[in-house]
């Protein structure tokens, strides 16, 4: 056998990267090295998930001050101390990325600060000029946001820049529909920032299920967010003077002449200034900022993983097989850069498969069946398995279904409504989606998706006792279907 530097080296410092580098070294006793050529704790810990739920708790508060006076409260409402929250937010973020570190250190991993390419089979390249080998490469690297291709869409934010802002702006434009572009729209408008969102497809959260997507949509035009559905964005520039003369205060156009007055020389010397944006609908508006939340891709360019056998995808994924190894036998890839599912702990699952497959002498496939999942929307949505339009595809189907105004919030004043949803198989009676849409459903998914996960049918559901007085009861007290398909 061949002498190798390391039984394993790693790419990509993320969740899904470290959990399999400290479970190989740690548990399995393998020698493994890691490398990073950015911060550790990847997309989710430093600029996606952790983040960005930090900034939904901070943007549910002033809603909290509002009901409070409901209930008896008298509490001082002020604005939203933006620079104070970054400041405290960066920290904890530093402080993730020490236990990260730490993490690997207690393993016995070596790491290094540096961006790592595959020159063959065996062998990994540092950008520091250092070379090792290794008995098996994982590749971990994650993805990244991508802007679309408009004219000066450099101008414009994507997720990695949002917990960078020096300051919040007054207004802002959301392009996108998907999970992270109805997240932050929420986030900002909570915050106190002017919110529009244009997308392009006839309804938000396309995939999810119609009747969830449409309860939030709704939830978010009564908030406030300025959303245009079937719109896109066609141009955008730095706005000139004229620009600026011919929109009022909030940005809007006050004259006719101003919606044709696109075709003028452009000057993007000023990047961080007002931006003037022309839509599908014909109409301009003029924003703070423009914020791009249009798709993610895989991290693979110039890894050299093609040049040495690796198959790749459209978009730019690595192909692998169940079992996370890709067309080279000594290389695996886990997490977002497969392009399978785009989920935290879903990496960190695929990494604890590749070690127990690869150093335990365990094959392991990857179950990506029935993951609960949830968007911090608000309010928040939480599902797990088929939505009642995938189901009513594969099989006859029977649809639970209630839509109420919680106690809580309707007490307040407020005109919130919250969905519990069951879709049921007629002839196995298994429950096939669980869809809650709710203040903290992420909370309540995760429990139900046990229940979806191991089997349960409707009557499963019907024997449990409800907990009253919740949200959550409703779940097991609907006894009639709303339809069948």
């Amino acid at each position: 056998m061949a002498d190798f530097d390391y039984d394993l080296f790693v790419i990509g410092g993320g969740s899904g990267g470290v959990r399999a580098a400290r479970v190989a070294a740690g548990e399995a006793g393998a020698k493994v090295a890691l490398a990073e050529e950015d911060r550790y704790g990847g997309t989710c810990v430093i600029r996606g998930c952790v983040p960005k739920k930090l900034m939904v708790f901070a943007s549910e508060y002033a809603e909290v001050v509002e009901d409070a006076a409901n209930y008896g409260w008298r509490l001082q409402e002020g604005p939203f101390d933006w620079p104070s929250f970054r400041a405290r937010l960066n920290t904890e973020l530093d402080r993730l990325e020490g236990v990260y570190r730490s993490l690997l250190k207690n393993s016995g991993v070596d790491s290094f600060d540096a961006r790592a390419t595959i020159k063959d089979a065996h062998t990994v390249a540092l950008s520091t000029g250092e070379t090792f080998t290794a008995k098996h490469i994982l590749v971990a690297t994650g993805g990244r946001p991508v802007r679309p291709e408009v004219p000066n869409a450099e101008l414009g934010l994507v997720s990695d820049d949002i917990f960078h802002m020096g300051e919040l702006p007054k207004r802002i434009l959301i392009v996108g529909g998907g999970y992270i572009a109805c997240e932050f729209a929420c986030i900002l408008h909570g915050l106190g920032v002017e919110v529009t969102q244009y997308y392009r497809g006839a309804q938000v959260l396309r995939g999810f299920d119609e009747e969830a997507r449409g309860l939030i949509s709704d939830a978010m035009n009564e908030r406030g967010i300025d959303l245009h559905l079937g719109t896109d964005i066609v141009a955008m520039r730095c706005a000139t003077e004229e620009d600026l003369a011919g929109h009022d205060a909030n940005g809007i156009p006050m004259g006719a002449a101003v919606q044709e007055a696109d075709y003028v020389e452009e000057d993007n010397s000023n990047p961080d200034g007002p931006i003037w944006v022309k839509s599908t609908n014909g109409k301009t508006r003029i924003f703070d900022k423009v914020f791009f939340a249009t798709g993610r891709a895989p991290n693979t360019p110039g890894m050299g993983l093609e040049e040495v056998g690796v198959t790749l995808g459209r978009k730019g994924e690595i192909e692998v097989d169940d079992y996370s190894q890709t067309a080279v036998p000594s290389i695996y890839a886990i997490g977002d850069v497969t392009d399978r599912v785009n989920l935290t702990p879903v990496a960190i699952r695929e990494g604890m498969a590749f070690v127990e497959t690869v150093f335990k002498g365990n094959p392991t496939p990857v179950d990506h069946d029935l993951i609960p999942s949830a968007i911090f929307t608000q309010p928040e949505f939480g599902t797990v398995g088929l939505s009642e339009e995938q189901a009513r595809e594969q099989e006859p189907i029977e649809v639970y279904s209630t839509s109420f105004r919680p106690m809580q919030t309707a007490f307040a004043g407020r005109p919130d409504r919250v969905l519990m949803k069951l879709v049921v198989s007629q002839e196995s009676r298994k429950v096939l989606g669980c869809h809650i849409v709710a203040p903290n459903a992420g909370e309540m998914i995760q429990l139900a998706g046990i229940a979806v996960k191991m089997g349960a049918t409707k009557e499963d559901f019907d024997r449990t006792v409800a907990v009253h007085p919740t949200m959550s009861e409703e779940i097991v007290t609907m006894r009639k279907p709303t339809r069948s398909a």
